[in-house]
């Protein structure tokens, strides 16, 4: 016998076998407590994915369609590789669920650093310099002629993998990209950008926008113009239309003493947690959790 909810089903995905399992918990059980305190409308469904990838439901293992039997909707709360890099998306997909946040296409499109890069410098957002290496185009010359034409120090980032590496020396160039190629075999080297980070969060559909932004957040409290703020938010709507981003999404910026704004990286599915900084851009606003939460799932609905 099928049994019918007034409510709708609610999954929250979290967890997952990436270097943002922690904060995937955090953010999961944000969504799991938004959701509890709109019990009249959502029934939310706890899914946990262990850190060797069994996914639970219920403390007990199953394949992801049985997981996921009888859920309306995914608030996709995982982190980093596996949830924002296009996998879990593409098994949802197969699925025909519908779920929070973007596409698998535009998920992997936005965790590559490089072709993230490209698309901005297309779109005209200022992004730091850099280099693409692989293992098969590295060789010493190439160095030599990367570390003389870059000031130390350079940053050093796997293309698919959160995570920097800080080049000050030449050996430290070739232990940092030595490093990086355990996460990833295409690394970026970047110039260094001195300044201040800034983070900006953009939610669709609000305040009659398309695409509204949330104030623009200094990670040292750093206090930002309003025409910097006016210039952040545009760079942070830009790359959410640029990447092909769906519901929300939050983009990292450098601001340097002289007011130059270079946008780092686009997070298709940012922290959402007490101290995470899209809370507190949410609460600065005036939105409650379960606000956002809400509007975010019809969005996905």
């Amino acid at each position: 016998m099928v049994i019918f909810s007034p409510y709708t089903r609610v999954a929250v995905i979290r967890g997952g076998q990436s270097s943002g399992y922690d904060d995937s918990l955090k953010t999961g059980e944000h969504i799991l407590s938004a959701l509890r305190n709109m019990s009249e409308v959502y029934e939310p469904v706890d899914i946990f994915i262990s850190k060797d990838g069994e996914w639970h439901r219920g403390g007990l293992v199953h394949e992801p369609h049985r997981a996921l039997e009888r859920v309306d909707v995914v608030w996709n709360a995982l982190h980093s590789l596996y949830g924002e890099d296009g996998q879990v998306q593409r098994i949802l997909e197969s699925l025909q669920i519908p779920f929070t946040g973007s596409s698998a296409v535009a998920s992997a499109l936005a965790i590559n650093k490089d072709m993230a890069k490209r698309l901005y410098q297309e779109h005209s957002l200022l992004t730091p310099a850099h280099e693409l290496i692989t293992e098969d185009n590295l060789n010493e010359d190439r160095l030599i002629n990367i570390f003389r034409n870059y000031l130390p120090p350079m940053v050093v980032k796997p293309v698919h993998r959160s995570g920097v590496f800080l080049a000050h020396t030449f050996d430290e160039l070739k232990q940092s990209i030595k490093e990086a190629f355990i996460h990833s075999p295409r690394v970026l080297i970047e110039e260094f950008i001195r300044g201040d980070d800034i983070s900006c969060t953009v939610i669709e559909g609000v305040k009659g926008e398309k695409i509204h932004a949330l104030p623009p957040l200094s990670k040292s409290g750093f206090k930002l113009e309003a025409v910097e703020n006016k210039q952040i938010e545009e760079m942070a709507k830009r790359a959410h239309e640029t990447l092909g981003l769906s519901h929300y999404s939050s983009s990292d910026f450098i601001i340097t003493p002289r007011k130059k704004i270079y946008i780092l990286e686009t997070n298709s599915l940012p922290m959402l947690y007490k101290d995470s900084l899209t809370h507190q851009s949410l609460h600065a606003t005036g939105w409650r959790s379960r606000d956002f939460v809400d509007h975010v799932l019809k969005l996905a609905m």
